[in-house]
């Protein structure tokens, strides 16, 4: 029988669709809710005490013992960050919060923000990492936040809960993130909606096909602030201090983990619908791009077999 099981999660909820009886999927369903509540514990920026949390409040130079979630996720994130060269750059914390998202909600700062501006983030270059000792710390002030990789990074640990459980068929996920294992009890693959970027309401727009795959989305539609007479979504340009701006309004990443698809997700809505689909045909990424110019959307798409 296939079956649902969620749970709040991230400000979201996590689900599992998958075919099991009423007895593994209490187990499944306790174990998955515990796994993210331990992934959330580690990357939050909205808990006060979580280990990201505390990391931000320790003094620049000192390193802070940080648990295997967040250490894994911030190795990711300065990889990533590195070889694209900062168009993925985790230390926006003070930025994003200079704009109104994250625990800000909603209250932009123009004098905070009129102190980033037209400054680029290279954070790949300021935090350091021990992996040996489990030990993180920052070389100058930053806020981290983790919002462009932490939901992916959740959806690979669901993944590998049901795994170990044996389950080797199913489709979980967290918000627009995605990691497909297997096919369907009827033999199909699964099938994911993509999103119409409409901030009024959420409805599909196409339909993908995943096997052993994830999928990740980011978007501008659905988060955002208005500053003024400007609506601003909620990812930044680390190289101009401000928020990624333009007609692309969705793009989603395919990759084998949805941590990875998540990240790239993000750096590619940093570099908007020109250069983003040419960045993305040279590093070989699978991605759907959505523009957005009056009513008419575009959709280009890179990476897959024609």
């Amino acid at each position: 029988m296939l079956r649902t099981l969620s749970g709040p999660a991230m400000g979201s909820r996590w689900t599992a669709r998958l075919d099991c009886d009423a007895e593994l999927a209490a187990t499944l369903s306790d174990a998955c809710a515990a796994s993210i509540e331990a992934v959330e514990h580690a990357t939050s920026n909205w808990r006060a005490l979580s280990d990201l949390s505390r990391l931000n409040a320790a003094p620049v130079g000192d390193w802070v013992q940080v648990p295997p979630h967040l250490l894994t996720v911030l190795s990711k994130a300065l990889q990533i960050g590195r070889t694209s060269d900062g168009l993925f750059d985790i230390g926006v914390g003070a930025l994003v919060q200079a704009w109104g998202f994250g625990p800000a909600q909603g209250q932009a700062d123009p004098k905070a923000i009129s102190a980033h501006l037209g400054k680029a983030l290279r954070s790949f270059e300021t935090l350091e990492l021990d992996l040996i000792a489990g030990c993180a710390r920052k070389t100058e002030p930053m806020t981290i936040d983790l919002s462009g990789i932490a939901k992916g990074y959740g959806v690979d640990v669901l993944a590998q809960v049901l795994v170990d459980h044996g389950v080797k068929q199913f489709l979980c996920g967290l918000d627009g993130e995605l990691v497909a294992k297997g096919l369907r009890p009827d033999g199909q693959p699964w099938a994911v909606a993509l999103e119409q970027p409409d901030p009024t309401r959420r409805t599909g727009r196409s339909m993908i096909e995943l096997t052993d795959r994830a999928i990740a989305t980011s978007g501008s539609y659905r988060h955002f602030v208005d500053v003024g007479k400007l609506r601003v979504s909620h990812t930044m340009n680390p190289r101009s201090g401000g928020p990624a701006v333009g007609a692309l309004v969705s793009v989603s990443v395919l990759a084998d983990t949805c941590m990875a698809a998540d990240a790239w997700a993000t750096v590619l809505m940093v570099l908007g619908d020109k250069a983003g689909p040419d960045y993305a045909r040279a590093h070989g990424l699978q991605a759907i791009f959505l523009a957005q110019t009056g009513d008419e959307i575009t959709e280009t798409l890179t990476g897959f077999a024609t």
